[in-house]
């Protein structure tokens, strides 16, 4: 059995995978779009529920890699922003200087929830809301 996350961008899928191979050095192994779903939906299959379309061109799904662990992405019905709660995606680093280097990488355009400290834990441990929503827990190891 396997648990992966699947992360719903809303329509910025494409800005999600660029800022997390820019500032985690995420790799894209798959992508598909819409318009290359091997059995093409019907129009209301690509809409949103009250008679919107999705763009063609909106990621229908992709799997990155950041570091050991593989996500799964899409945007979703692409309604607008993302919404996440009741979730946190824990990064690991093997140092207080990544540790520290990811959080503020994270922190471009986010929200600090908790700055970076130290705890009973790891030496370095804060949170923050990335600029989609993604809630990270970060520390060293």
């Amino acid at each position: 059995m396997k648990v992966q996350s699947y992360l719903m961008f809303n329509g910025r899928c494409d800005e999600a995978l660029e800022f997390y191979s820019s500032k985690l050095g995420a790799k894209v192994k798959d992508l598909m779009r819409f318009k290359d779903n091997p059995d093409p939906m019907s129009a209301e299959g690509c809409g949103d529920g009250a008679g919107a379309t999705i763009s063609p061109d909106k990621v229908m799904h992709a799997s990155f890699q950041i570091g050991e662990t593989e996500l799964m992405a899409s945007d979703g019905m692409a309604t607008g922003q993302p919404k996440f709660e009741g979730i946190s995606l824990a990064l690991t680093a093997p140092t207080e200087a990544e540790a520290r280097r990811l959080f503020d990488a994270l922190s471009d355009g986010g929200q600090v929830q908790m700055p970076m400290t130290k705890t009973f834990f790891s030496p370095a441990f804060g949170m923050v809301a990335d600029r989609f929503g993604v809630s990270w827990m970060v520390l060293a190891d």
